[in-house]
């Protein structure tokens, strides 16, 4: 692994298994802030819990764990992809800067919002990242390549002696007939 991968998915993933934590510790104190964006995501999809707390937690445990993935490098993809889906509706929840009336809180809003814009954009190439191996929608490519090439010598080299073979029976048949 890279000196840039040790130490950048760590710190990355740091901000999600602390406020991950928070989520799984203090659940009451952040669902106010969730109720606006967890109620329409409940209703339509039925999987979730009905309380706004137990949704807070589950969003809570997903980015410790998806966060620990990352930072130990374990399925870093998949983490960061999870990590990126746990952000969003955290960040339209808690960093609703539109709304606020007041300049110095809609700046500090604006500030976190951004951050965690910078941060989605961060989980996007982590989740894009084959740490130097080829990805498997090339692996696939380059496969199916290599079965057309193939098929095409294949088909050459029966091209090649399907002619002298038919030759050499329609010989044989006229010698033996």
């Amino acid at each position: 692994m890279s000196l840039l991968r040790l130490l950048g998915r760590p710190l990355l993933a740091s901000m999600f298994v602390s406020g991950g934590l928070h989520s799984l510790r203090a659940p009451g104190q952040l669902a106010p802030v969730a109720e606006s964006v967890v109620r329409p995501v409940t209703e339509r999809v039925a999987a979730l819990p009905d309380r706004t707390e137990d949704v807070v937690r589950l969003n809570g445990a997903a980015q410790v764990a998806a966060g620990l993935l990352l930072a130990t490098g374990r399925v870093p993809r998949v983490a960061a992809l999870a990590l990126a889906a746990t952000l969003v509706p955290t960040t339209l929840a808690a960093h609703r800067f539109w709304e606020i009336e007041d300049a110095d809180e809609r700046a500090q809003q604006r500030i976190h919002f951004l951050k965690n814009a910078s941060m989605l954009g961060g989980l996007l190439i982590a989740s894009a990242d084959t740490a130097g191996h080829p990805s498997l929608a090339w692996r696939g490519r380059h496969a199916a390549r290599e079965v057309r090439r193939e098929a095409r010598l294949v088909r050459r080299s029966v091209r090649a002696t399907a002619r002298p073979a038919a030759t050499a029976g329609a010989v044989r048949a006229k010698l033996t007939g």
